[in-house]
């Protein structure tokens, strides 16, 4: 009852000398005895499989380990960084704040930001009057938001730029996380208020004229033109449209709410993002195209926000509106009239404040009857063509063919001095 390989050395070369009887399980040998060849042994590959998962298990270990201290080094990163942007700006106490705002009160709400609600307060005798935005920190995107407006108050000073005076980082009274940012107050509220007024102010009807109208154009390029090309590190607002621009008492345009602002820096020649937030890069209607083709933020779709806020005030329509479906938008609304049907398209309100370009109340009620809105003096049409141009040059879709704020900027100014009657004046900025 032998079992097993039976050995080629030795006794065992001689197949005389043995015998198999009864010893039907054996295998292998000499040839002579013509044993059944042995089955081929495994346990060395056992071995290496078992080598390959233990491989295996400790580089998935190391692995998870590696993305675990990288979460956390970025969350530590992250912090720091908003510790550091508050703790190099005053900062100001919920006590305070709370006393200044009535409670918080509804009678001081001013206004909604992309991630918070905005009131109006008194912090005398160190700041006097101020607009407090605070977060909703249940909204995502809120703290990186924080983050990126307390950067802007040691990255950026400019006069068309919303100034953060203060900020608030602590807890309230029952005893949840509460932040809190603290601007310069606006007098005269945002340019939405001003471009599409609310039912309630009809009472109180509000007008831009075309002379305010290309101060605050200019503003706002001014301050764009800064964010891109003057800072340390070039700035991307990802979010302008009517909204987050504010008029101060002289109706200086000041551009603010950075809540998705990304800050650009460079290495050895590549844009790095320094900043980033969750969710829709900017505001359906102002986003350039490409932000929903999951491309990169760049300052070009800051151009191309910009320039859509310039249609958007010259002729006094939404990018959202109904009428703009199916193909149809701001930019071939405006193309299709430029340049000799402007007339048919430009906001008759422009004009309500600039009465030497009305001849008669007679002409007036003629262009009425006739459906007619405006009848342009020739520099008057002129200057509008000229800003219905850079406007359709940079809201095309293709990025590379849209102008840079510096050439717009450059642009903007020789309008102004072109047409010092209808650019110039007191509101400049």
């Amino acid at each position: 009852m032998l079992e097993g390989n039976v050995p080629r050395k030795g006794v065992f070369k001689n197949a005389s000398a043995l015998s198999l009887i009864g010893n039907s399980r054996l295998c292998g040998g000499i040839s002579e005895l013509q044993l059944p060849p042995c089955p081929v042994k495994v346990t060395k590959e056992h071995h290496n499989w078992k080598l390959i998962i233990v491989t295996t298990c400790v580089v998935v270990f190391l692995l998870s380990l590696s993305s675990v201290l990288a979460i956390y080094l970025v969350r530590k990163r992250k912090k720091s960084s908003s510790t550091s942007a508050v703790d190099q700006a005053s900062k100001v106490s919920y006590q305070c704040l709370q006393h200044a705002t009535e409670g918080f009160s509804a009678n001081n709400l001013i206004g909604f930001g992309s991630f918070g609600t905005v009131y109006k307060a008194n912090l005398e005798p160190e700041y006097g009057v101020v607009a407090v935005k605070v977060l909703n920190l249940q909204k995502k995107g809120a703290h990186t938001s924080f983050i990126a407006e307390c950067n802007a108050i040691r990255n950026i000073r400019h006069r068309n730029l919303v100034k953060i005076l203060t900020c608030c980082s602590s807890t309230d009274y029952k005893g949840e996380e509460f932040k809190a940012l603290v601007f310069e107050y606006m007098a005269n509220g945002s340019l939405e208020k001003w471009l599409h007024p609310s039912i309630e102010s009809t009472n109180q009807p509000r007008t831009l004229s075309l002379v305010q109208r290309v101060n605050i154009i200019t503003n706002v390029s001014s301050a764009l033109h800064y964010l891109h090309n003057e800072c340390e590190q070039p700035v991307i607002h990802c979010d302008l449209k009517p909204e987050n621009v504010l008029l101060d008492h002289d109706m200086v345009a000041h551009v603010g709410d950075f809540g998705l602002a990304r800050i650009l820096s460079t290495i050895n020649g590549i844009s790095h993002m320094q900043v980033s937030s969750i969710g829709i890069k900017g505001t359906i209607g102002y986003a350039p195209p490409e932000c929903g083709m999951g491309s990169d933020v760049s300052t070009q779709g800051d151009v191309y926000s910009f320039e859509i806020l310039v249609l958007e005030m010259l002729t006094g329509r939404r990018p959202t509106e109904d009428m703009f479906k199916e193909g149809e938008n701001l930019h071939v609304y405006v193309k299709t009239a430029y340049p000799d049907n402007l007339v048919q398209i430009v906001d008759p309100a422009i004009f309500h404040g600039d009465l030497q370009l009305i001849a008669t109340a007679a002409e007036a009620e003629e262009r009425d009857r006739r459906e007619n809105p405006i009848r342009m003096p020739p520099n008057v049409k002129e200057c509008l063509v000229s800003l219905f141009r850079i406007g359709l040059d940079c809201s095309v879709e293709s990025q590379k063919e849209r102008m840079s704020m510096a050439n717009v900027t450059r642009e903007l100014n020789v309008i102004r001095s072109s047409f010092p009657a209808i650019g110039g004046g007191k509101n400049g900025g």
